[in-house]
């Protein structure tokens, strides 16, 4: 199993006037810290208009930035919004080829759509048509990427005539791509796409087992057919975390930033009414905490409550709040679980809510400590193990990739002269 951070740069009301600059400052600190003591990934997603939720809407600044101080850890877009009206394809190639060459080659590429009306109607896209738009870039980015010359594309939402895109990646034949994922429908999709699956649903164990079992099942069958020029297999799934040797200091600390994280995000894709500049979510969520169950107790649902479906689904997140937010004993062991269901990658949300900055620093020493050294050992020789199983389905899925190129023989740009 590996380990990544993500980070949404969560910033909850109040602000100072410095609150920005000291939120990416402390970022890059723990991603520095996380890349010295062996952690696999630090991964930046990509917002717009999230006040309080998210400010980070310039991943690739952040990225590169983290590259700059780090060695070995990978930097990994969770996601890059790929609709061409809110990044067009060529400007995301050649982000993604200059980030991948700087970094030495540490590059992983996810991509999405996005889903909150917040963001898709700001950018004029149709909600009914947004995945076909990030279906139709996500194999034009790749095509950038990898051909030289580039040889042009006609397609329903992109339109660029032939064109050399530079630079090119480090990594050949393009960076690792993974889809961002909710759900155990779009964890399926994602393997016949033969993407990462990117998991941001917190599950049990239990039931990740059930998702990564369907994944691998469909990256072996004939379903796999490649977005890409390359099958990244890999299931990762998001936790929230504070390590501490005392439970109680652990969720003193850690609990309400998971609590403000889960809370913001229904905000802004299920329940918020959201008045740009105005509301106020992090004092919305003071006066709701306690009657939406987010509370230092485990909340019980009384007999109406665990008969209905949803107000269950519901308390069963919150519960899955806490999984990560413990002591090393107690993290090492839900850990182990995850690694038996199948699970890749653990990916670790540490900035969030208000979550002090040396206490971050000081579980990710904790947890580097006492926790890693055991999923790090022999991890080698199983993902070998796991690469020699995967082979022949993986050959075959690359066998199934079709020919996207479009033909650009006899293509000539002549410069027009200025009057």
């Amino acid at each position: 199993m590996r380990f990544g951070l993500i980070y949404h740069h969560q910033l909850p009301r109040p602000w100072s006037e410095d609150a920005e600059e000291r939120l990416y400052n402390e970022a890059l600190e723990q991603i520095e810290l996380a890349d010295r003591l062996g952690f696999d990934y630090a991964w930046a997603t990509e917002h717009h208009f999230f006040e309080e939720y998210s400010h980070s809407s310039a991943p690739e600044v952040f990225l590169a930035a983290a590259a700059a101080r780090t060695k070995n850890i990978r930097l990994a877009h969770g996601i890059v919004h790929l609709l061409p009206s809110v990044n067009h394809p060529v400007r995301v190639a050649e982000r993604l080829a200059t980030l991948d060459l700087i970094s030495g080659g540490r590059l992983d590429f996810g991509s999405g759509q996005g889903s909150s009306q917040l963001e898709v109607e700001a950018f004029g896209v149709d909600r009914d048509e947004k995945y076909d738009q990030w279906r139709e870039a996500l194999s034009v980015v790749t095509r950038m990427l990898t051909e030289t010359p580039f040889s042009g594309h006609t397609g329903k939402y992109i339109d660029v005539p032939p064109r050399n895109v530079l630079p090119k990646p480090k990594q050949k034949p393009h960076p690792p791509l993974w889809r961002a994922c909710t759900r155990r429908e779009t964890i399926e999709e994602a393997a016949r796409e033969g993407l990462g699956a990117l998991a941001f649903s917190f599950i049990q164990p239990e039931d990740a087992k059930e998702w990564v079992d369907t994944y691998y099942r469909t990256i072996a069958s004939d379903e796999c057919v490649p977005a890409g020029f390359a099958v990244n297999p890999n299931v990762a799934l998001v936790l929230p975390f504070m390590c501490h040797p005392d439970e109680e200091t652990a969720l003193d600390r850690g609990l309400e930033g998971a609590h403000f994280f889960s809370y913001s995000l229904m905000h802004y894709y299920v329940f918020g009414e959201h008045h740009p500049g105005v509301t106020d979510v992090w004092a919305n969520f003071q006066a709701a905490k306690e009657q939406m169950g987010f509370t230092r107790e485990e909340v019980m649902p009384d007999d109406t409550e665990a008969a209905d479906p949803v107000v269950q689904k519901m308390l069963e997140q919150i519960t899955s709040l806490r999984r990560g937010i413990s002591t090393p004993d107690k993290i090492r062991d839900i850990l182990r679980r995850y690694q038996a269901a199948g699970v890749d990658q653990i990916i670790f949300s540490v900035q969030i809510g208000n979550n002090a900055h040396e206490h971050i620093m000081e579980s990710l020493e904790l947890f580097a400590r006492e926790v890693m050294p055991e999923f790090v050992d022999g991890r080698d020789e199983r993902e070998a193990a796991k690469a020699e199983r995967l082979d022949e389905a993986l050959r075959n899925a690359h066998e199934r990739i079709p020919d996207r190129a479009a033909d650009g023989t006899g293509y000539v740009i002549k410069p027009e002269l200025m009057s």
